[in-house]
């Protein structure tokens, strides 16, 4: 599949609290949910919500800027999902079980219960689009910071670079943050999230001599 970043940029085009933006966007998420995204394209939107093709661009540059925008708020919900799990959970390693675990069920539920939005995410996690690497860029933030209030609580050992330690520990994240890899690791989800943050947790602990 084609893409092209500056058009995902674009997906600004128009006023952006506009109520034809926002019914566009619930139309083309109805759409691409029943008929999938690939098969989709923006005449058949146009159809569907009853607009022509050029009003249509008027708001969206192209099919990749409005599926930008619905990968957007698919990411935004396993951001939210995940931050409500972590609010009050206030020691670093016990922040990082429920990252793990809550980015995991997170992503298992909005990505692999709509298959047919699910080939957005796919789309997006292949060709690197704008939302999917800020979210990355978040996720990997969010790592950071929990290692590093972990060291100054004396919980992590503060040996090791610091972004050495956040970019380790996010790789391990990354199976189950890609949409592509995440059906491959979903049949073991019950167990490996569980063990692989134990495994990390170990190699975060104080040498003691």
């Amino acid at each position: 599949m084609s893409t092209s970043i500056s058009a995902a940029l674009d997906a600004e085009r128009g006023p952006a609290e506009h109520d034809v933006r926002t019914q566009i966007i619930q139309a083309a998420t109805a759409h691409f949910s029943h008929y999938g995204y690939d098969k989709t394209t923006v005449s058949d939107l146009a159809k569907a919500i009853g607009f022509s093709k050029a009003y249509i661009y008027k708001f969206f540059a192209s099919k990749q800027a409005i599926g930008e925008v619905i990968c957007a708020n698919c990411l935004a919900q396993i951001e939210s999902d995940v931050h409500a799990a972590l609010e009050g959970v206030e020691v670093a390693p016990d922040r990082l079980r429920v990252l793990f675990t809550a980015i995991v069920e997170a992503s298992l539920r909005l990505f692999l219960q709509d298959r047919r939005l699910y080939e957005i995410a796919v789309a997006a996690a292949t060709d690197q689009w704008p939302s999917t690497r800020a979210y990355q860029g978040r996720i990997r933030q969010l790592v950071e910071e929990i290692l590093k209030d972990g060291r100054a609580s004396g919980a992590f050992e503060n040996q090791t670079a610091l972004d050495q330690t956040s970019r380790a520990v996010y790789q391990i994240l990354v199976p189950y943050l890609n949409p592509v890899t995440l059906p491959h690791v979903s049949v073991m989800h019950e167990e490996s999230p569980n063990a692989l943050q134990e495994l990390v947790l170990r190699s975060l602990s104080p040498q003691r001599v």
